[in-house]
C-alpha cells in the first residue's frame, strides 16, 4: 500500500518538474538566442521480488527444504534525470540595428564518442573577469563606447579584449571583422564547444564551462565554419506548438497520478475506519 504512495508521488514530482521546464521554454519563446531545454524521465532501478517457500521431501522424518521463487522485477517510480539545452540553430529575425549580430552555424564537427555536434558562441567577460558564452547577439554600446551584451557584459574580440567603438556606425563582415570607416577595428571572438551538452546554464542565455577553463577559438578547429549576419538576431529555437502539446501531456499525466493517489487514499481510509470494526 505505502509503496504505491511513493510510486505515485515520484510520478507527480517528475511531471511537475517537466511542466516547470516546459513553462520556462514557453516564457522564452521570444528571447533572442535562447536554447530550449529538453529532459528525460527514467525509472528508478528495479527490484527483483522473490519469496521463500517450503518444499516437502518425502522422508521418514518429513524433511522440508526451503527454496526461493522469483516473482519478477518491480519498479518503484520514475524521476526526471536531467535537463539539457537543445543547440540546434534558431531562425534569424531582421532588426536593421547595426549592433545586432547573429551567429549562423556552418559545418561543425561531431564528437566521435557521443555523436553530439559542436556549437559556436559569442564570448563575453563576466563581472569576475571570467568568461560567459552566449548565442544572444542582441548587443549594445555602453556609455564608454564598449560593445556589450543585453545583460551588460563586455563582448570580447578574438584576442580576449573588450571592443571599443566610436559609435553605432560600423559594419560587421560575415567572418566577424568589425570595420569603422573601412578600417579593421576588431574581430568578434567566437568560441567552439565540442561538447555543448556539458556546458552549465547561468540564466539570460549565458553558459559557462564545468571546469572554468575557457573554450577554444573556433578558428583553431579544422574545417569548422560559421558566418555572422549583422542587423539580425537569432531567435529562440523553442517550437511553441510542440511545447504546448508536451505541456498538456505532462499536465494530464500529473492529473492521472493524482487520481491514483486519491484512490490509494480512499482505500487506506476504508482499511483504517471500516475494516477494523469488522
Amino acid at each position: 500500500m505505502f509503496r504505491g504512495f511513493y510510486t505515485v508521488a515520484s510520478g507527480m514530482l517528475a511531471q511537475q518538474r517537466k511542466t516547470e521546464m516546459l513553462t520556462n521554454n514557453m516564457a522564452n519563446v521570444n528571447t533572442p538566442g535562447f536554447k530550449a531545454e529538453q529532459s528525460s524521465i527514467r525509472s528508478f532501478p528495479e527490484m527483483l521480488m522473490s519469496s521463500v517457500q517450503s518444499t516437502h521431501i518425502p522422508s521418514e522424518n518429513g524433511f522440508n527444504m526451503k527454496g526461493i521463487a522469483t516473482f519478477g522485477p518491480l519498479s518503484t517510480g520514475v524521476y526526471m534525470k536531467e535537463t539539457m539545452p537543445l543547440f540546434i540553430q534558431g531562425q534569424l529575425q531582421e532588426t536593421e540595428l547595426t549592433t545586432d549580430v547573429a551567429l549562423v552555424d556552418g559545418f561543425l564537427p561531431v564528437d566521435e564518442e557521443t555523436g553530439i555536434q559542436g556549437a559556436v558562441f559569442f564570448t563575453l567577460e563576466n563581472d569576475a573577469g571570467g568568461t560567459y558564452y552566449t548565442r544572444n547577439g542582441n548587443f549594445a554600446l555602453d556609455a564608454n563606447g564598449f560593445l556589450t551584451s543585453s545583460s551588460g557584459y563586455y563582448v570580447l574580440d578574438s584576442e580576449g579584449n573588450r571592443i571599443a567603438l566610436q559609435g553605432d556606425d560600423f559594419r560587421v563582415t560575415e567572418s566577424g571583422v568589425i570595420m569603422e570607416d573601412d578600417n579593421d577595428v576588431a574581430t568578434l571572438g567566437i568560441s567552439f564547444a565540442a561538447r555543448p551538452d556539458a556546458l552549465m546554464k547561468q540564466g539570460d542565455g549565458l553558459f559557462v564551462t564545468e571546469t572554468g577553463e575557457n573554450l577554444v577559438a573556433v578558428n583553431t578547429i579544422p574545417n569548422a565554419t560559421y558566418s555572422i549576419q549583422q542587423g539580425f538576431v537569432e531567435r529562440s529555437n523553442v517550437d511553441a506548438g510542440r511545447t504546448m502539446t508536451d505541456l498538456l501531456t505532462a499536465y494530464r499525466a500529473f492529473e492521472a497520478n493524482q487520481k491514483v493517489l486519491q484512490a490509494y487514499d480512499r482505500s487506506m481510509e476504508k482499511a483504517v475506519n471500516e475494516v477494523g470494526r469488522v
